[in-house]
């Protein structure tokens, strides 16, 4: 891979998680504050994006993988997304803005599972190439965090009309990216052309095990990424999208060493040590607050570095590795299904339902609630341990 190739697939990456980083942050201070949402309706707002991870990923991810260039599909599937957004900005009541949003996130849950497929066409070794590639997707991130902060958009809808103008941005710009033609065979099955294929991958029990660790680990997932800032506002925090950003100032550095970690250690230990994080993570906000404990708040934001890099991209890297040529797209849509699709819908409702049960008097008991997905991370660790094995470790 070039010097040209890896900045351009740094500025995908970049550009790709900035937009999502303007509006899923801070959506939930947005419906909550400005547009008066009970819990249970932000938590089914969130649940959108998992719905449309379910099912557009896996169906675009076929397209490009048979029918048509991947950088295409992706530049096309951003510029509706920015048009999407704009028309779900103008939606101010709950029967309107959430299926604009179901929508809008149709266009862009597949678009992360094709940047990935994009990306690992072009790496001689992902596992030692991705990270550094993927990292800039954490700065980006990070960025956009600071810039609604910095605009004051926290709880305005002007946070999706930046996500609106970086969607039309990528949208162009995806069709400059270096080509990746749709694999031709001379005639695809029935199973081959709803994706069922990439359902053969089970047959491996590290894959399987994975996929259904991957499911439960996102439903404490969606109490952190649905909730954290209605938490750190409750209890008194500000500026609360730049400090969340701490968070993905960690990954940087976590994400350059992983390869490290992945070749030292296997992937199993790796998985260990991002779930153990998640469960320390909740522990800390179960116990922190905005005084004297602040430093749980700020220490479990920091973990997200080790909570999202060694398990969420390992995962990543460690599908592109069990999946032949002719079904990396559909792989990595697959594993979309599993964290984001799956495993965010149950979580997202779960965690709203959740903390409607633990608020009182429009007050919620965050102690209590933080308890609830550290029993989870907990079970999931257990599931790893005993079902998770490997016949060699990722090549890093």
């Amino acid at each position: 891979m070039g010097l040209k190739t890896r900045l351009q697939l740094s500025t995908l990456m970049f550009l790709q998680y900035f937009i999502w980083g303007t509006w899923y942050v801070t959506l939930n201070t947005y419906l909550g504050e400005s547009l008066g949402f009970t819990a249970t309706q932000i938590g089914l707002c969130y649940g959108t994006f998992a719905i449309s991870a379910m099912i557009s990923p896996f169906f675009v991810g076929l397209i490009a993988d048979k029918f048509f260039a991947t950088e295409k599909v992706l530049g096309f599937m951003h510029l509706l997304g920015a048009v999407l957004l704009v028309v779900a900005s103008q939606a101010t009541t709950f029967q309107l803005f959430y299926p604009a949003l179901l929508i809008y996130t149709m266009t862009y849950a597949p678009t992360m599972a094709l940047s990935n497929s994009l990306s690992f066409h072009q790496m001689e070794n992902p596992g030692k190439q991705f990270p550094g590639v993927r990292v800039l997707g954490t700065i980006g991130w990070i960025a956009a965090n600071n810039v609604i902060g910095w605009l004051g958009y926290t709880s305005s809808v002007e946070q999706l009309y930046v996500g609106a103008a970086v969607s039309l941005m990528l949208g162009i710009y995806s069709f400059t990216l270096p080509h990746v033609p749709p694999k031709k065979e001379k005639k695809a099955s029935l199973k081959e052309l709803i994706g069922l294929d990439a359902l053969s991958l089970f047959k491996s029990r590290a894959f399987a095990t994975l996929m259904i660790a991957s499911v439960l680990i996102f439903i404490p997932v969606s109490f952190y990424f649905g909730f954290t800032a209605s938490f750190m506002s409750d209890i008194g925090m500000d500026f609360i999208p730049n400090k969340i950003s701490l968070g993905q100032v960690a990954e940087i550095f976590f994400i350059l060493i992983l390869p490290f970690f992945i070749t030292r250690f296997g992937v199993k230990k790796v998985l260990f040590i991002g779930i153990t994080a998640w469960l320390i993570r909740f522990l800390l906000f179960a116990n922190g607050d905005a005084e004297s404990g602040v430093w749980m708040i700020y220490t479990g934001i920091i973990l997200h570095g080790i909570c999202y890099d060694f398990f969420v991209v390992t995962g990543q890297i460690f599908v592109d590795e069990k999946a032949p040529d002719h079904l990396k797209s559909s792989a990595q849509g697959l594993i979309t299904f599993a964290t984001y699709g799956l495993g965010m819908f149950i979580g997202t409702w779960f965690a709203g339902r959740t903390i409607d049960t633990l608020t009182v008097g429009g007050v919620a008991d965050w102690d209590k609630i933080w308890y609830v997905p550290t029993v989870i991370a907990a079970v999931v660790l257990v599931i790893v341990i005993f079902l998770f094995r490997e016949k060699k470790k990722a090549t890093a």
